[in-house]
């Protein structure tokens, strides 16, 4: 297995050299194939460090999940500005599209490996970040049903897991298309248009739709 590439941060600390290198190793090479023996190489430490930090693996895949969640989830405060729940659900998905945009190996991790159950504690991560964005999603849906805008017969929960499986099913194709090929040639913008007609056939009222600029 190859070294990780690019520098690492000047003067960054351990603990820190050890996130960024198992973040690149798992994204590059899955976590099954990745070693501790290789995590610790590239961050110029020793299998003991991870320990020390983490615990295990699993520990330091759940902390770079937990790192990136808790990076999206700082950026939610972004909508609060705007008036109604439909605008600020709108603009959450949109902010969060952005932020894995931004940061591709997060993003992968994120969708081929954030709910597969480990041969470790037979768990699936579910980090405080990512249950933070199920709680703000289902706060603004049960502001939309209490004020009427979600068609009565829907349970909100489900219609929470129907947008969130909806997004991370065409990020996860996207991001299957990148790497083997898998036809599924859209990109962010078209995600967005998407959810944005798919959450129409949820209201109960037509509800204006928030634009990117917007957003």
């Amino acid at each position: 297995m190859k070294d990780v590439p690019g520098p690492l941060p000047p003067k960054s600390s351990a603990h820190d050299r050890i996130l960024l290198a198992g973040k690149q190793f798992f994204a590059e090479h899955g976590y099954e194939n990745t070693s501790t023996v290789s995590i610790a190489r590239a961050a110029q430490t020793s299998e003991s460090q991870i320990v020390k930090h983490f615990g295990s693996k699993e520990g330091l895949l759940e902390a770079i999940f937990e790192t990136g969640w808790g990076r999206i989830a700082e950026a939610f405060s972004a909508v609060e500005y705007l008036s109604s729940p439909s605008a600020k659900l709108q603009a959450l998905v949109g902010l969060i599209l952005t932020k894995l945009d931004e940061d591709a190996q997060l993003k992968q991790l994120m969708l081929l490996e954030g709910r597969r159950i480990r041969k470790e504690g037979n768990m699936i991560l579910m980090t405080r970040g990512y249950l933070h964005l199920i709680r703000t999603v289902d706060a603004l849906l049960g502001e939309m049903s209490s004020a009427g805008q979600l068609r009565p017969e829907l349970n909100v929960q489900a219609v929470r897991s129907a947008i969130v499986g909806m997004m991370e099913g065409l990020l996860r194709d996207q991001i299957l298309a990148a790497r083997v090929g898998y036809p599924a040639s859209f990109n962010s913008e078209d995600i967005r248009h998407l959810f944005l007609h798919v959450l129409q056939s949820f209201f109960a009222t037509p509800v204006r739709m928030v634009s990117r600029a917007q957003q």
